[in-house]
């Protein structure tokens, strides 16, 4: 089994979700965090526990300017080291009284936070919606999945389970369409492509899909062209072309709860007059994502699979994800939970 958290850049939390002045807990990658946004917007992300007696400041911290006040005695840390600034009935701050900082970015609607083992300088996380301002949000959806986060990625470049598990009607189901008597209202066509990207954006693959849904036997609709972006171990975001509908976009997160359970959020994006549709839109990806859930949450993860000749593209996702576990990386052991 590979260590269960990869080196990147992870969505913990939504930015919607963290209003000016609160302070959340989380708890992710085998850490336990407070993410805090000052009135002035700022978001911080500290280590939960306070240093002197243990109380979680995620769970009533109060923000205060850019700093975070501890529930218990009114300690207080700043933002943007971790340092304490402040006890209120003493006259001295004891020497290393401090909790970890981490760095933090918030783009795309999204908190990301930098988790690495060996502590190296994040790379540059895209903004890509920013680009596309004319696009409204439309709707979300969350689920929770038993697997190692490596098995989800790895859909991507599995060229062959669209076929097996993807081409029957969304209108069918997630648990048994191929028996459900929906499944003949069409069938879903896929084409896809996957290949990672070198140099310095090394930490990049694309993905390449064309979908279509055949109808009444012959009738082809809904045809459009996807081109994703797996940036990194767990985010990825996915623009849906169609001469009809426009541009659709999708961002991906998957948070490691746990070493083997997941979060996985996928939010959507498009134009504002495409509303009803899009729910049907966001209807359909759900079905189609349980079913890749059904196989996530029942099979076991194989190091050294035996593969196909067809499956190249698995082979080099595997080479190409590799580059996110370095010699410190956690193993499962490692990450036992021992708190109380």
């Amino acid at each position: 089994m590979p260590p269960p958290f990869p080196n990147g850049w992870y969505g913990i939390l939504e930015s919607s979700k963290l209003q000016p002045g609160d302070a959340k807990f989380i708890a992710c990658l085998g850490e336990k965090l407070v993410v805090y946004r000052t009135h002035e917007h700022k978001v911080f992300i500290l280590d939960a526990y306070c240093p002197h007696l243990g109380a979680n400041l995620g769970i009533g911290g109060r923000v205060v300017g850019d700093n975070i006040e501890c529930p218990f005695h009114q300690w207080s840390f700043r933002g943007e080291d971790g340092g304490c600034n402040n006890i209120p009935y003493s006259t001295s701050i004891p020497r290393g009284t401090n909790v970890k900082k981490w760095i933090s970015q918030e783009v795309n609607d999204f908190i990301f936070i930098w988790y690495h083992a060996e502590s190296s300088e994040p790379w540059e996380l895209p903004v890509p919606m920013e680009a596309q301002k004319k696009n409204v949000y439309h709707g979300r959806n969350e689920f929770y999945i038993n697997c190692h986060i490596h098995e989800i990625p790895e859909n991507g470049a599995d060229m062959a389970h669209f076929a097996a598990i993807h081409n029957e009607s969304f209108l069918a189901g997630s648990l048994a369409p191929r028996i459900s008597v929906l499944s003949r209202f069409g069938c879903h066509k896929w084409n896809a492509s996957w290949f990672p990207t070198t140099g310095k954006d090394k930490h990049i693959a694309e993905i390449a899909l064309t979908h279509s849904l055949k109808i009444i036997g012959k009738v082809n609709c809904f045809q459009m062209k996807v081109s994703g972006k797996q940036i990194g171990p767990s985010y990825v975001y996915l623009t849906m072309n169609s001469s009809i509908f426009g541009q659709i976009q999708i961002l991906q997160t998957i948070t490691p709860i746990e070493p083997l359970l997941q979060k996985v959020v996928h939010r959507f994006y498009g134009p504002r007059w495409l509303g009803p549709l899009l729910k049907v839109f966001i209807y359909g990806e759900s079905i189609m994502f349980e079913r890749d859930i059904n196989m996530w949450n029942h099979k076991v993860f194989r190091r050294n699979p035996i593969l196909a000749k067809e499956d190249t593209s698995i082979k080099q996702f595997r080479v190409w994800y590799s580059q996110f576990y370095t010699s410190n990386s956690k193993q499962f052991s490692d990450v036992a939970n021992v708190d109380w």
